[in-house]
């Protein structure tokens, strides 16, 4: 499995207005071969930021790498430009491959 995080730091204030970005657009991916689940989180506060992070399990960094090449990766992106009034700096990237899963036992039938 692979996990693809961008960091986002959010512009105290505009948590609302990043936050409706990302649950009203159609992010194209559904269907994608080896996509697994995506994630839009909140974490801490600091001074002049909120951090966000959006997460996304792939089943390979391959199925991960051939999304960043195709024609949905372009449509879920198109005007992403348009929101950098709301984040400082650009948003940063960060891929991992997962070592090890523990999964909740499957209890007894």
């Amino acid at each position: 499995m692979y996990i693809a995080m961008n960091r986002f730091q959010v512009m105290r204030g505009h948590e609302d207005a990043f936050e409706k970005v990302w649950t009203s657009r159609d992010t194209f991916l559904a269907g994608v071969p080896g996509f697994v689940e995506f994630h839009l989180l909140r974490g801490p506060e600091a001074e002049d930021h909120t951090l966000f992070a959006s997460h996304t399990v792939w089943r390979s960094r391959e199925d991960f790498e051939a999304w960043t090449r195709s024609e949905a990766f372009r449509m879920a992106h198109r005007g992403a430009g348009e929101n950098k009034p709301l984040y400082l700096g650009h948003p940063r990237f960060e891929g991992f491959e997962v070592v090890q899963t523990v999964a909740p036992a499957q209890a007894a039938t």
